[in-house]
Formats: C-alpha cells, sequence, structure tokens
C-alpha cells in the first residue's frame, strides 16, 4: 500500500510542536556530524526554537570559527564576482569598439576611400566584395521585378475575366430588350429593332416604329347636279 504525501504545515498543538522539534533537531544536528566525519567537512547548524532559545552544532570547538570563515569567505566571493563582471564588460566594450571600427574603415574602402594602405591582395579581395553585392543586387531586383510582372498578369486576367462577364451581362440585356419589344409592339416593330441593335447594339425605343398609312373615304359631300363625286383622301 502506498503511503500519501505528508502536508508539510505548523503543528497548531503547542505540545506535539515542542516533542517534534526536539526530534527534528536531534536528526538534524546527526546528520551535520555525519557529514563533518565522513567527509572531513567543517559544519555548523544554528537553530531558534519558537520561544527565541538558540541551539547549534559545530564540528570544530568553536563556533565562532566557522561563522567568521563563512564572512571571510562570502566577502571574498562577492569581491571577486563584481571583478570578475567589470572585467568581462570592459573586454566586451573593447571588442565592440574595434568590431566597429573595422566595419566603418570596411564601409569607406567599399565607397573607394582610404585605399592607399591596401596592397594587391586587399584590392582583389574589395573587388570581389563589390563584384558579389552587385551580384545580390542584381538578383534581389530581378526577384521584385518578376513578383510585379505576375501581379500585373493576375490584375489583367482579373480585369478579362470581368469584361466577358458584363459582355454576358450585355448581351442578355439585348435579348430581354429583343423579347419585350415584340410583347409591346409587334412583331413587325421587334424586327425593326432587332436590326437597329444589332447595328448600334442599344435599345432604341418605339421612336422607330412608324404607324402604317391607311386609305379611306371621307364623309359624302354635296357636288352640283351632273358632276359626279370625286374620292378624297382620308386624313394619315
Amino acid at each position: 500500500m502506498v503511503r500519501g504525501k505528508t502536508v508539510l504545515k505548523k503543528i497548531e498543538n503547542t505540545t506535539s510542536r515542542q516533542v517534534t522539534f526536539s526530534k527534528r533537531r536531534s536528526g538534524l544536528f546527526n546528520k551535520a556530524k555525519e557529514l563533518s566525519v565522513l567527509c572531513d567537512a567543517q559544519a555548523g547548524v544554528l537553530v531558534f526554537s519558537s520561544t527565541g532559545r538558540l541551539y547549534e552544532f559545530s564540528s570544530t570547538s568553536i563556533m565562532g570559527s566557522i561563522i567568521e570563515r563563512y564572512n571571510k569567505a562570502k566577502e571574498g566571493h562577492q569581491f571577486m564576482s563584481a571583478s570578475t563582471e567589470s572585467k568581462f564588460w570592459q573586454a566586451e566594450a573593447a571588442r565592440l569598439t574595434q568590431q566597429l571600427h573595422n566595419l566603418q574603415e570596411n564601409n569607406r574602402q567599399l565607397l573607394g576611400q582610404n585605399l592607399s594602405g591596401l596592397d594587391f591582395e586587399d584590392l582583389k579581395s574589395l573587388e570581389n566584395q563589390l563584384e558579389m553585392s552587385l551580384q545580390n543586387i542584381r538578383l534581389k531586383k530581378d526577384e521584385l521585378m518578376i513578383d510585379e510582372i505576375q501581379e500585373l498578369n493576375r490584375k489583367e486576367n482579373l480585369m478579362h475575366h470581368e469584361n466577358e462577364e458584363l459582355r454576358h451581362k450585355i448581351n442578355n440585356i439585348h435579348q430581354e430588350n429583343v423579347i419585350l419589344q415584340k410583347k409591346v409592339y409587334g412583331q413587325q416593330g421587334a424586327g425593326k429593332a432587332q436590326k437597329s441593335s444589332a447595328t448600334e447594339y442599344s435599345f432604341t425605343g418605339p421612336a422607330d416604329y412608324v404607324d402604317p398609312v391607311h386609305l379611306e373615304l371621307s364623309q359624302a359631300q354635296h357636288v352640283p347636279k351632273g358632276k359626279p363625286e370625286a374620292p378624297t383622301l382620308g386624313r394619315l
């Protein structure tokens, strides 16, 4: 059967707390003694009870010698750490300063300045750097131009597709206009409108439709005797 994990918390009962303190303190001191004997180490343990009473263990005869050694070691460690950190940052600053100087000098040489101190090999290396830089610039320029051309082609295809859709819509509207003219003006007016819209590609309206001419006799008028009555044209 597995035991559950014991939750560490303050013991509220005073008697139980005192008993536990005594047992744990003795065990702690025994472990410190074993460590000092087995490993030839100097160990010191200071414990203050809840009532303020002091308990101590020292592997040497005097606890003060261990405390004094601890203080010296701590001060030396802090001093050594600060000194080491200061030297590190000084070296880092010097390295960055030298790196900045080298970059500035290289930049001036790439611009064609301060070339008097360079020999043939240095000038050849500088020329190679410039050629490589120009090649990279050309590659980047070609890449940007290709991307721009692809974007323009994409826009062209999109506009062509939109144009086709608009043309299809216009054809549908034209067919609907022809059907409406057939219904409103009859077959003759629709045929004329279809011919006109085929040439102009637009709906002309009812102005192209002309009413047919009808001839009819007017009402009988009074004429003299002996003369026949002549027919007359009606109104257009």
